[in-house]
């Protein structure tokens, strides 16, 4: 793993200083070292890890990734019996002796384009695809995100959700890697994120825009001081005006940054806020090429697109991962002569990539494809909506029709007040036909937002989600 050599440093050079904090419990440079190094004894030469926050995590996973091991990291809210399989999976596909330890009396890195990490995309019903990275593509994300973000060893950064998510686990590698203090929760509390806050000196927030606007919000209410947040980094989905808004009255000398990536893919585009730097509201762009990523928009047949028609968006970079141990259908990871994609839609105007998103996303009603991310930041931007939620339903005339749920800024909200406040914001043919007031966003326990949710809401008269008059 392209952190250890760096962690041996700072042990070396900082031995007291704070290395990592969950939940208020420390770990100096010194101490994450030798607890690391002690565990590599019992350490296999495959880990599946399924643990909630915790130091031990920190060290369990640090030890995980040491010579040529490798690591997996599982969330472990999935059902056991999912643990069970993709375990066990894992296992299979790896070779040698897997499971058991392997001698390795240092605590360093491996060779660069050994794997060092099998990721899992996030599923709560079906098994998750899982594709492997080597320590080569880690170290050059690395490097390209510390300079982007300006990451500092100075910064004491809080990345407030789990870290079997992919977000919050490369923020604390990243932390170890640049010699920056890294913070998180046990579990994800409102009050324990501004205690740390104010408490710890945190400069630097990593989490999703739903997390942000909770804490900005509660934070605004509650008068908790956030002046010392010098960047909030942001990712997961757009961010919407309402939640820039709160961001920049509780946090006024931040920097926010969003970027768009894929697991597979790391880094593809971000963009940097400065203080008081206003969002185009409802606008779809996230920035420009993160450094040292190639950018083009491509046809399914890998010709490339004119500047602003849509299509997929294609990279190049020494950040993509290797491939999938399984669950390639072909289409997940596609390449074309070099240049790799998701399948996720966009295009580009005047070097800004503007996102649409994933094609199995996309509505198709009376022939028109729609993108459920334009209907939601549109949404977003008329007066009286604080967040909305988009997706397709089955039609008999039309295929599908767009439905949304949208979340009241303040008190109530009508049906024509929405429709009226969308004239100039996005076409008649992509408006939803129906409107469902939402009590709550539909997001998953990751605070990611899921359609899903929604659909299972309206179609089992969920209380959260009722129709909008």
């Amino acid at each position: 793993m392209p952190f250890l050599d760096k962690l041996q440093l700072w042990a070396d050079e900082r031995p007291d200083d704070t290395a990592v904090v969950v939940g208020g419990k420390r770990l100096n440079w010194a101490d994450l070292r030798d607890a690391a190094t002690l565990r590599l004894e019992e350490t296999a030469a495959t880990t599946v890890l399924a643990e909630p926050n915790s130091l031990d995590f920190v060290v369990a996973y640090t030890a995980a990734v040491a010579g040529e091991r490798r690591c997996a990291v599982l969330d472990p809210l999935w059902p056991q019996t999912m643990i069970d399989e993709v375990a066990q999976r894992i296992g299979q596909a790896q070779p040698g002796n897997a499971a058991g330890p392997v001698a390795a009396p240092e605590l360093a890195d491996g060779h660069p384009d050994t794997t060092f990490l099998i990721g899992l995309t996030s599923g709560t019903t079906s098994v998750p695809k899982a594709f492997t990275r080597s320590r080569r593509s880690w170290q050059v994300s690395f490097d390209a995100s510390i300079e982007f973000f300006g990451l500092t060893p100075e910064d004491r950064t809080l990345a407030p959700g789990p870290l079997a998510a992919s977000l919050n686990l490369y923020a604390l590698s990243e932390c170890l890697y640049a010699g920056a203090a890294f913070h998180t929760l046990e579990t994800f509390d409102v009050g324990d994120v501004h205690a740390a806050i104010s408490y710890d000196g945190v400069t630097r927030l990593v989490l999703v825009p739903t997390m942000l606007r909770l804490l900005s919000e509660r934070g605004l209410a509650g008068g908790v001081d956030a002046s010392g947040v010098r960047s909030i980094i942001c990712a997961g989905s757009k961010l919407d005006a309402r939640t820039l808004e709160a961001a920049r009255r509780w946090a006024p000398n931040a920097a926010i940054f969003e970027y768009y990536g894929a697991s597979e893919l790391s880094f593809v585009s971000g963009t940097r806020l400065a203080a008081g730097e206003p969002l185009d509201p409802g606008g779809t762009g996230i920035g420009g090429p993160f450094p040292g990523v190639e950018l083009k928009i491509m046809d399914d047949d890998g010709a490339e697109r004119a500047e602003g028609a849509d299509g997929n968006i294609c990279v190049r970079s020494g950040m993509v991962s290797n491939g999938y141990l399984w669950g390639d259908d072909g289409q997940a990871l596609r390449c074309f002569d070099g240049w790799y994609t998701v399948g996720d839609q966009g295009y580009v105007d005047s070097g800004v990539l503007h996102i649409l998103g994933r094609r199995s996303d996309m509505i198709i009603t009376s022939g028109r494809n729609v993108y459920p991310h334009e209907v939601e930041l549109a949404l977003a931007s008329v007066p009286g909506v604080s967040a909305a939620v988009a997706v397709g339903m089955l039609d008999e005339v039309r295929g599908e029709k767009v439905v949304a749920g949208i979340v009241p800024a303040y008190g109530s909200v009508t049906a024509t007040q929405v429709k009226t406040g969308l004239d100039g914001l996005l076409a008649r043919d992509k408006r939803p036909l129906r409107y469902f007031t939402l009590s709550e966003l539909p997001v998953t326990d990751r605070g990611k937002v899921s359609r899903q949710i929604l659909l299972d809401w309206i179609e089992n008269n969920d209380p959260r989600a009722k129709p909008l008059a």
